[in-house]
């Protein structure tokens, strides 16, 4: 294989601006331009929770934007400075993320558990209703029947569009009513969590060099799936898709440092949560194949959410149906709220037929993908992230039904790509390389 280096797998632009200034000043661009953000969203949302996270999230944004400046002036005067170095952006990024996130997160919890109604997604709400029959009934999901018989505004909401696991995180909120069993309080502990192990896993691969400037890229990953202000937004709101996320970047970070095994759990573990996880463990169950690990990839990878569905089959299948499959394929009771203005929702509500095409052009965009992987199989996990970045991207413009919070899957997986290329991984003892594989180019 090439001896290609991280820096070369990016566009020479993004790697100039990235590594300018020691990363400083994209650092600033990313701070101020999220401040504005955030001001934008306090100032015009339509949602309440939203303009209750943009009110605190701008300061806390601004306040790092001004730290960043900070560091730039301190690094021209004295370029060698500690205050402007690697550890001290990291801290940033943490003290940006308490307090763009964290801080709204607990606050909008605090006044929810005291009595406001309006700080808090749906889905949140969603969550915590299906951990609550989970313990009364042995399963997150209302038949249709039981689905019908709601009053008609209430009956988006009978909806558990998630897998089964999801339901656990509103367990806490079964039990007892306070604010720190929000659900949006178990997804940012799982969330931190996650991505803590996901960071060090590949800040300590067991190599025998690091790439160049791997911490720099390690960083500008973290700050993609932590202070970006989709991020950011969705976990202080709602919050169910960071944990997905989360586990996904652990197994690509798994697989990085070649652990299949701990990368099947990994991802199976985040489809046993939401449908989104599944086409990234398709990919790295082929990333598998093509390491002679593909068995312990799928035992994890398919395990983990056939698992997690077989109980919910058992209690009330039709239930399950309902939930799981009918309703995101838009044949339910009511149809899934998520409308945001890409083009195959465009497509599907103003061209004649243009749900079909818009059918089509996704099933064709699939089909495009499925060949390429297979006459290009992913060999190394910074293939296998590339993929899922692009085919999501794809997939989510593509699809009539979307969110715009999706983004942020797209986003993390393509900046996470740069520091999952390490060289000199050691094949799992007692496997060898598939044919023509240089696992130490």
């Amino acid at each position: 294989m090439s001896t290609t280096t991280p820096t070369n797998l990016r566009p020479r632009w993004w790697h100039h601006l990235d590594s300018a200034a020691g990363g400083l000043p994209l650092d600033l661009g990313l701070y101020t331009a999220s401040a504005a953000f955030a001001a934008i969203t306090a100032a015009t949302s339509t949602l309440t929770p939203h303009r209750a996270w943009g009110a605190i999230a701008a300061l806390g944004y601004l306040a790092a934007a001004i730290i960043a400046t900070g560091q730039l002036i301190t690094r021209h005067r004295r370029p060698t400075t500690p205050l402007a170095g690697l550890p001290a952006r990291w801290l940033v990024t943490a003290l940006t993320f308490t307090t763009a996130v964290l801080l709204p997160l607990v606050t909008q919890s605090v006044q929810r558990a005291a009595g406001r109604t309006d700080r808090a997604q749906e889905e949140v709400l969603v969550i915590e209703e299906s951990g609550r029959r989970l313990l009364d009934t042995g399963t997150p999901y209302l038949g249709p029947d039981a689905i019908a018989a709601l009053p008609p505004d209430h009956q988006l909401l009978g909806y558990t569009p998630y897998q089964p696991a999801m339901a656990l995180f509103g367990l806490p909120r079964a039990l007892t009513d306070t604010w720190w069993t929000d659900a949006r309080i178990w997804f940012a502990i799982g969330t931190v969590l996650v991505l803590l192990l996901a960071i060090h896993t590949l800040r300590h691969p067991p190599a025998t060099t690091r790439p160049p400037r791997h911490d720099a890229l390690l960083l500008r990953a973290a700050q993609a799936a932590t202070v970006l202000p989709v991020c950011a937004l969705t976990l202080a709101t709602g919050g169910d898709d960071l944990p997905v996320l989360a586990l996904c970047l652990l197994a690509l970070a798994y697989a990085a440092t070649a652990r299949p095994g701990r990368a099947g759990i990994a991802v199976g573990l985040a489809g046993a949560l939401k449908l989104l996880a599944w086409p990234v463990a398709a990919v790295l169950i082929i990333w598998g194949i093509t390491r002679r690990t593909g068995l312990r990839v799928a035992a994890g990878a398919l395990g983990l959410p056939a698992a997690a569905l077989l109980p919910a089959l058992l209690v009330d299948g039709e239930a399950l149906v309902e939930n799981v499959l009918r309703f995101p394929l838009g044949l339910g009771l009511v149809s899934s709220p998520a409308q945001s203005p890409f083009p195959g929702h465009l497509i599907a509500s103003t061209l004649p037929g243009g749900r079909a095409i818009a059918a089509a052009l996704l099933i064709g965009t699939g089909v495009a993908i499925a060949v390429r992987l297979a006459r290009h199989p992913p060999r190394t996990a910074h293939a296998a992230a590339l993929v899922c970045g692009y085919g999501l991207l794809a997939a989510i413009l593509l699809m009539p039904t979307t969110r715009f919070g999706y983004l942020l899957y797209p986003i993390a997986f393509l900046l996470w790509a740069p520091p999952l290329h390490i060289r000199r991984i050691r094949q799992p003892a007692g496997e060898d390389a598939p044919p023509g594989v240089d696992l130490k180019a």
